[in-house]
């Protein structure tokens, strides 16, 4: 593989007949990469009768933005926290909730996830991660095994953060000092 360094970055050249996209996301094998390369496999699941405020404690205490909905283990959908904005009052933690505004967290996972999640195998390259990506508006890919039982997730951040390439020193691009990514 030929490369040039840039301002301290070693950047490779396009493989003729290629877009540079698709070096980047190569392996330098020159095999695509897969999402078992890039997924996280720490995947926290909910339950479909489980109460919007079990959701909201998760999502206060972790720094990922979605859930997987499971029903003895096989992938039933998705919630996100948006999700959880949309079906919450503004007014919870305030000095004027009321208990109209607590009442919502009562609500269960069923009433707001997302159903039918678009998925990926483990062996799914990233171009078709991309692919799923644009052709759908939805922020992560739950990857399933055979059993369509979550084995990881894949984010659209992941999937940026794979193109850009390996700099030595340099801080993690976008995550608030103190913070930790998924």
């Amino acid at each position: 593989m030929n490369s040039a360094a840039c301002a301290g970055r070693v950047l490779t050249k396009v493989e003729p007949g290629a877009s540079a996209v698709q070096n980047r996301i190569k392996k330098p094998e020159g095999i695509f990469m897969r999402m078992e390369d890039i997924m996280t496999t720490r995947v926290v699941t909910v339950g479909f009768d489980d109460t919007l405020a079990t959701v909201k404690e998760i999502f206060d205490a972790v720094k990922f933005r979605h859930l997987l909905v499971v029903d003895e283990g096989e992938l039933y959908g998705v919630v996100s926290d948006r999700d959880l904005f949309r079906a919450l009052s503004p007014f919870i933690d305030s000095s004027v909730e009321t208990a109209r505004d607590i009442g919502t967290l009562n609500k269960r996972v069923h009433q707001i996830m997302s159903r039918k999640p678009v998925t990926l195998p483990p062996r799914a390259e990233m171009t078709e991660a991309v692919q799923v990506f644009l052709a759908n508006q939805i922020s992560c890919i739950p990857i399933v095994d055979e059993q369509f039982r979550p084995v990881g997730i894949v984010s659209w951040r992941d999937i940026l953060k794979t193109l850009l390439p390996p700099v030595a020193d340099a801080p993690d691009v976008g995550v608030p000092e103190g913070e930790t990514e998924k």
